[in-house]
């Protein structure tokens, strides 16, 4: 008797631990980027619960969140494509389920007042983050200007010093994204943005980029998350919806609705029907295959990392197609 009551208390609490394993929430980290702020109407206006997903967001610094994704402290992280290579080669290769957005003006290059256009860069000094998205930017602009490298010095800056390195006199023009880049235009009177991510969309993907055994195992949840965004999405689609959202998002990164609002401009964030034409195969921008592979292209001529990534496994369209019932 006894032992068969042992036996019948061993067993509830092995039931009790899995249902307190499956009720663990997803951990997701968001950091300060319009199309991930986002998430954070989601929270407020209860988008998780109403889909039955049990999900930590966890605001972090960008980098600090590629880190803490690296060490196993959270399921998902919200990062480029392009740095979602780099985690992977460095760290811990993710599978992204969710297109966000693409950067439609909020990464760019700034100058000082008398540099004119990108070609009045030649002989110019650039602070950056050698290795990042921007890094990446700068080199479409040379393409894109009939420019080459050696025509401008690089000064090798952390992304989050580069307005104070900028106002300082120190160099003549910065490669930033918001809040970064706005900060840099306030700091230098007469400083003008002379090219960004605008003049070339599909350059920087934004997305939501999983454990790829935590999207094995919990597929239904991700799925949920997956149409949460969309509830999302579509709540931003709708301008009476404007003020409220402005509201939530300025609050989440501490500034006023009305500085948030051009940041918003700056993001496109993608309807479902538009991220379904992203998710399709193809070289070029319009892709985010196409796009990933300019960017690993870039990474390993800089030495980000050594080979080539394997693209196609950094990528589950699945879940986006379920969920918008593809």
């Amino acid at each position: 008797m006894k032992k068969t009551t042992a036996a019948l208390l061993a067993s509830l609490f092995a039931l009790s631990s899995l249902a307190g394993f499956a009720a663990e929430p997803l951990k997701i980290g968001y950091s300060d980027w319009p199309g991930w702020v986002a998430w954070e109407i989601g929270v407020k206006k209860g988008f998780f619960k109403a889909e039955g997903v049990e999900a930590e967001l966890v605001w972090m610094d960008y980098v600090k969140s590629m880190e803490a994704y690296a060490a196993g402290k959270l399921d998902a992280v919200c990062v480029t494509n392009g740095d979602a290579l780099v985690t992977g080669a460095t760290g811990k290769p993710s599978v992204c389920i969710l297109l966000n957005d693409y950067s439609n003006g909020n990464d760019m290059i700034v100058a000082k007042a008398g540099i004119g256009s990108f070609k009045e860069m030649k002989g110019k000094t650039v602070a950056l983050e050698e290795g990042f998205v921007e890094h990446l930017l700068l080199l479409k602009g040379f393409e894109l200007n009939g420019m080459a490298e050696s025509d401008i010095t690089i000064k090798n800056t952390p992304t989050n010093s580069t307005p104070q390195v900028f106002a300082s006199g120190q160099v003549d023009a910065i490669a930033a994204w918001q809040p970064n880049s706005g900060q840099a235009l306030k700091l230098v009177p007469g400083s003008k943005s002379i090219f960004s991510s605008k003049d070339a969309p599909g350059l920087i993907y934004d997305g939501l980029f999983c454990d790829r055994d935590s999207v094995k195992s919990r597929r239904a949840e991700w799925l949920k998350v997956v149409r949460v965004w969309y509830r999302i999405q579509a709540y931003l689609a709708d301008e009476k919806n404007l003020d409220e959202a402005l509201a939530i998002l300025s609050e989440r990164v501490g500034v006023k609705p009305a500085e948030y609002e051009p940041l918003l401009d700056g993001t496109k964030i993608l309807t479902g029907t538009e991220a379904l034409k992203v998710w399709e195969k193809g070289d070029g921008l319009k892709s985010i295959y196409g796009s990933s592979k300019i960017v690993d292209a870039f990474n390993v001529k800089f030495k980000v990392y050594e080979k080539p990534a394997d693209i196609e496994s950094y990528f589950d369209p699945s879940l986006t197609k379920e969920a918008l019932g593809k």
